[in-house]
């Protein structure tokens, strides 16, 4: 698909593992601070994981703004983004996964061809000015719209990791998640009178396509859902409705290449929902990538 200037709509990873890696289990050692130690984006592992635990929430419709809630949401997409439950690993990372999209950093994968990393560089640079990235934000604004690295390259892949250990970055890029990418999910997901899975399948759904207006975007997959079945706020059944859903993003997933394996909704997502768990209550066992991730 082709890159603009402008904030790319159907943005997102693809998948970070080397054929060679793929089939390696490996596990997680967490440090007593309860946080993983960053693990390389391309290893696969199977990981129970005892982080920060997240203690069995029950079926009192809990939406995923809730602290515990989101937190599992955040494992979740890292186990597909990073092959690591431990999300907030994650704030140093970057590099160039080859999609065209530049380079793909941080807790969310953040890209300097699709806007939202010059974004968050600039909300960066607002509250620390003269912070370690601001000098890159001419460089940054030049590359967007491209898979450039021109005044970028290795110094400012060495500078965003040294930025990774700053709480101000940290909090940005937190923030920036938010604004872009939780809260419309979440809004929207509720809006249709979805629970947690169905708030988290529109989250998961938008970080990987991004919002706008083309065929694989998040809206165009709600578009093509609702031709099938109503949410419950139409009216629908909750459960059919998300099915509907899970078909049409799986659709979009397909139609690039990058992002053929759908196993973050055949082995992950739709697990959940044919197991009924509409407030994607705790524990949670799923696989992505054939690598099996449990959350007690």
């Amino acid at each position: 698909m082709p890159i603009s200037s402008a904030p790319r709509p159907g943005r997102r990873a693809v998948l970070r593992l080397a054929p060679a890696l793929a089939a390696v289990p490996a596990l997680i050692a967490f440090a007593p601070s309860g946080h993983a130690a960053p693990q390389p984006a391309a290893s696969a592992m199977s990981v129970t994981s005892s982080a920060s635990p997240v203690s069995s929430v029950s079926s009192a419709r809990v939406d995923l703004t809730d602290p515990r809630k989101k937190d599992v949401a955040m494992r979740l997409v890292s186990s597909a983004e990073n092959s690591s439950l431990d999300w907030r690993a994650q704030f140093g990372y970057i590099e160039d996964i080859g999609d065209g999209r530049g380079y793909t950093a941080g807790i969310i994968g953040f890209c300097s061809g699709t806007g939202d990393m010059l974004d968050l560089v600039e909300l960066y640079a607002q509250r620390k000015p003269g912070n370690v990235l601001a000098k890159y934000l001419p460089a940054l604004r030049r590359v967007n719209g491209t898979d450039s690295h021109a005044g970028l390259g290795s110094k400012f892949v060495r500078d965003w990791k040294a930025a990774a250990g700053d709480g101000a970055f940290q909090r940005a890029q937190e923030d920036e998640r938010d604004r872009v990418y939780f809260n419309p999910a979440v809004t929207q997901a509720k809006k249709d009178g979805l629970r947690a899975l169905g708030q988290f399948a529109y989250y998961d759904a938008i970080v990987m396509h991004g919002g706008g207006s083309d065929p694989e975007s998040f809206w165009s997959i709600r578009k093509n859902a609702l031709k099938k079945a109503k949410p419950p706020a139409q009216g629908g059944d909750e459960t059919r409705y998300l099915h509907a859903f899970l078909d049409a993003r799986k659709k979009a997933m397909q139609a690039e290449a990058a992002h053929e394996d759908t196993s973050r909704v055949d082995t992950a997502q739709r697990v959940f929902l044919n197991k009924g768990n509409l407030d994607l209550d705790t524990p949670l066992s799923w696989k992505v990538y054939g690598d099996p991730y449990t959350i007690r």
